[in-house]
């Protein structure tokens, strides 16, 4: 093996930790990442752990400034507009690919994924995250669209950094049943075959979503601060 192939693996792994520590807020949004520090944690030299921030620069996970400083992209509300703006845009017709092409297993895995579905409230935290995305990615991939699904994938890893905002946030107190409940009726509209009816459940899922509440607070927070009340 070559040593650009061992780079290059290496750097692969690289990047799959990090981002994984992205994804999940071990490393919080705006922190700074310390490469050498993380290279000797990781059991690697500099050069793979380089070659993996590059590629997650290029797909807007870190920033990487003048000085060679490396931090955690931050979180703002105009990119969580922009990512349910995508989701809108792309999950119904992925929902309604899979009500025309699921395959028997494949509604097996959906089912599974149903019965595993939890309240995406501050209650059930990271398990309900988890098994909410299950539940999604278990219908979109039923598409078969490869580009759709890589998309989504995408979509999705930046999306729950805003979910995990939404659990403080007073709408993560709350029961949050109707969500729930759309949920299994996605399920049976796919499984009829009706992709019309369920990409149309989907949307108004969407607009309706935790997410959603986020990216109107996040919004609010910016309009506030940019426009304080006069007097104040």
């Amino acid at each position: 093996m070559t040593g650009a192939n061992v780079f290059s693996s290496k750097g692969g792994l690289a990047y799959t930790e990090l981002r994984r520590r992205i994804t999940s807020g071990e490393l919080a949004p705006g922190s700074r990442l310390s490469q050498y520090e993380l290279a000797e944690e990781m059991g690697m030299s500099i050069t793979p752990l380089r070659e993996a921030i590059r590629r997650l620069a290029s797909e807007d996970w870190v920033v990487m400034d003048t000085h060679r400083d490396v931090r955690v992209a931050a979180m703002s509300a105009s990119e969580a507009r922009e990512l349910l703006e995508a989701r809108f845009s792309l999950e119904p017709s992925a929902t309604e690919l899979a009500a025309l092409r699921r395959t028997e297993r494949e509604i097996a895995a959906m089912r599974a994924a149903a019965d595993a579905l939890l309240p995406v409230t501050r209650t059930w935290g990271e398990e309900a995250i988890a098994a909410h995305r299950a539940f999604h990615r278990a219908i979109y991939t039923a598409s078969h669209n490869n580009v759709m699904i890589r998309l989504l994938d995408d979509l999705w890893d930046k999306a729950d950094r805003y979910r995990r905002i939404g659990l403080e946030l007073p709408a993560g107190a709350e029961p949050r049943t109707i969500d729930l409940n759309q949920h299994h009726e996605i399920l049976e509209l796919v499984v009829i075959g009706d992709g019309a009816a369920a990409a149309g459940l989907v949307r108004s899922h969407i607009l309706n979503s935790l997410g959603a509440m986020v990216t109107d607070t996040l919004e609010g927070r910016e309009h506030a601060a940019y426009h304080p009340i006069a007097g104040h």
